[in-house]
């Protein structure tokens, strides 16, 4: 169970606005572990979109970590982001059934978003224009000079690498993509 305080709309913003200037040096994946014995990391990587379903955790320079998660905080299933490491939301991290942490800060989709300073980020919020009774988090879209990432709670409908989608936007699931036409494809 987390200790993380509660995020409102208003402290939810403050806290993403927060990363700009910021440089992420480390990212890690926490990936369903599947298999007869439940021990085998789940597929991840689909070309120009990842989905690490249960979260990210990135590490900042000055040491701050920081927790990407699907939550229902703000009603429907929302990208939760939060200063506070992963094993303050999950337990049984590299066990059996658990999630497996997967390094991913070395990926070729990170390179241009690790080890530069973050110059933009902005939280989308879906509201009733899309069902929600209130605004919900979809994303947290992050650039830097020389790449960008959204965080998303989210889902591919068919897990084609660099197909076409459909995404399901707002699932228990979280989604990270790199490239803009996908993106603009998951309705981001």
């Amino acid at each position: 169970m987390s200790t993380a305080p509660l995020l409102t709309s208003d402290s939810y913003e403050r806290l993403v606005a927060g990363l700009r200037g910021r440089t992420i040096v480390a990212v890690d994946y926490f990936v369903l572990m599947v298999g007869d014995e439940g021990t085998d990391p789940d597929e991840w990587d689909y070309g120009a979109w990842h989905e690490p379903t249960m979260g990210v955790e990135l590490i900042m320079d000055d040491g701050g970590t920081y927790s990407a998660v699907w939550g229902s905080t703000f009603d429907y299933y929302g990208v939760e982001l939060h200063l506070a490491p992963m094993r303050d939301f999950l337990s049984r991290i590299d066990e059996p059934g658990g999630s497996a942490r997967v390094v991913v800060a070395d990926h070729a989709l990170w390179a241009g978003v690790v080890s530069a300073p973050i110059e933009s980020c902005r939280i989308q919020w879906c509201g009733e224009e899309h069902g929600a009774p209130r605004p919900v988090p979809e994303a947290i879209h992050l650039r830097t000079a020389t790449g960008q990432v959204w965080i998303a709670s989210g889902r591919s409908a068919t897990y084609e690498p660099d197909g076409p989608g459909p995404f399901y936007l707002c699932t228990d699931d979280v989604l990270v993509i790199f490239d803009t036409d996908v993106a603009e494809r998951a309705g981001l």
